[in-house]
């Protein structure tokens, strides 16, 4: 199967504080990525959420690895919405493109 994606994808996990918009309610969860692109990243999760579901992503860079990203902007207030989900978790792609180059070094 030829590979689609426009974006290089990383895939390790990363934590990420997503904040689902439902109904008027905010439901904050930490939860951890499987992998992320500049469009997108797919978040492991047993929770389920309606198709077009809004987040709001704060990925959190560990202490030790915040010097090899000292070029990099930062991974917090990105918004998405959930395009897809699987038994293992959630794809959400970012209304806008994250800046991700440096997650090369990770």
């Amino acid at each position: 199967m030829k590979e689609r994606r426009q974006y290089e994808r990383f895939s390790f996990p990363l934590p990420v504080r997503l904040k689902a918009m439902t109904t008027g309610r905010k439901k904050v969860i930490d939860l951890y990525s499987k992998d992320i692109s500049a469009s997108g990243t797919f978040i492991t999760t047993l929770m389920s959420f309606p198709e077009g579901t809004q987040f709001l992503l704060n990925f959190i860079i560990p202490i030790e690895r915040i010097k090899e990203l000292k070029d990099m902007k930062s991974l917090k207030g990105y918004t998405g919405s959930m395009v897809r989900s699987t038994t293992h978790g959630i794809a959400i792609q970012f209304d806008n493109e994250c800046q991700i180059e440096s997650l090369k070094n990770l």
